[in-house]
């Protein structure tokens, strides 16, 4: 007998095995191939467990609103139109939130917002914005500082609510991004609707000071900010040109300026490209500079 024979017949005598592997006599294994193969478990059922499942996750989100929500930065949020939100909830007055009032988002994806809202580096996004904290509850935006490409029906004819020299520009600063432009003005200067459109808020804010914010044809909105006095009320029509509020000063700005935004379904559009061209150099000044780091730290 070989040494190879003894071996196998040695295996087989003492039961001795390598993990995990049968050893199933010539009997045995003839009548096992004989029967047939057992059926693993249809896994369809488990499929249609998770076809019934799927709607579950395609329900609107409910958000709840805390001290501070507005529509808009809900819009921004969950990355969904203003419009949508107002309209799914039927809000007759959509700048008036209650504190508890539970609100349907449609079409929001909670994972997504999730993301959005644990943001702490700019990321620049697939359509060349960039996605930064703004503002003094530093909301997620997205912010685009180039020209944008709006085709004619879309685009609207801002003018510039205010003349003097541009001396904050958008763009990062020390914590937070700026959202807009800072338009240097001697106080009291009147402020003009850059394009008509319907008041949307009038009152204070943190972060802005004295604002108002202004909605416009195909989903824009300008803001208004850091004013001494608001000239307009809620549901006010404005056309352009209309004075709407003072340059003033607010938090612990040094300089009494403009701070003027421009948006569209949440995000923030670089002033510069949307208004008439003209020499507006950007020369932030000393003081400008110490607003800033002003409020950056009112942001905290």
């Amino acid at each position: 007998m070989s040494w190879r024979r003894r071996q196998a017949r040695h295996v087989l005598g003492v039961g001795l095995l390598l993990p995990g592997l049968i050893l199933t006599p010539p009997a045995e294994a003839a009548e096992t191939a004989s029967k047939p193969a057992a059926k693993r478990p249809d896994p369809k059922p488990r499929t249609a467990e998770k076809k019934a499942a799927a709607p579950a996750a395609a329900e609107p989100c409910v958000h709840v609103v805390r001290s501070g929500d507005s529509v808009s930065r809900l819009a921004a949020r969950y990355r969904v139109p203003r419009k949508r939100i107002i309209d799914a909830n039927r809000l007759e007055r959509p700048e008036v939130l209650r504190v508890g009032q539970r609100l349907i988002v449609p079409g929001c994806d909670p994972g997504r917002a999730a993301a959005v809202v644990a943001i702490t580096t700019p990321v620049t996004q697939p359509d060349g914005s960039v996605l930064a904290v703004v503002g003094p509850r530093r909301i997620p935006t997205r912010l685009f500082m180039n020209a944008p490409e709006f085709t004619a029906d879309e685009a609207v004819d801002f003018v510039w609510p205010v003349m003097g020299p541009v001396v904050s520009a958008m763009g990062p600063r020390r914590r937070v991004w700026h959202a807009g432009i800072d338009i240097r003005a001697d106080i009291g200067t009147p402020v003009y609707a850059a394009a008509p459109g319907s008041v949307y808020f009038s009152g204070s804010a943190r972060g802005y000071g004295r604002v108002v914010k202004i909605e416009h044809m195909n989903g824009f909105m300008s803001i208004y900010a850091h004013n001494l006095q608001n000239l307009v009320n809620v549901g006010d029509r404005v056309e352009t040109g209309a004075v709407i509020a003072t340059v003033g000063r607010s938090l612990r700005s040094v300089a009494t300026h403009l701070h003027f935004e421009i948006r569209r379904d949440g995000a923030a559009y670089n002033p510069l490209f949307l208004l008439p061209r003209r020499d507006a150099v950007v020369a932030q000044t000393d003081e400008m500079q110490q607003d800033a780091a002003a409020e950056d730290d009112e942001n905290d």
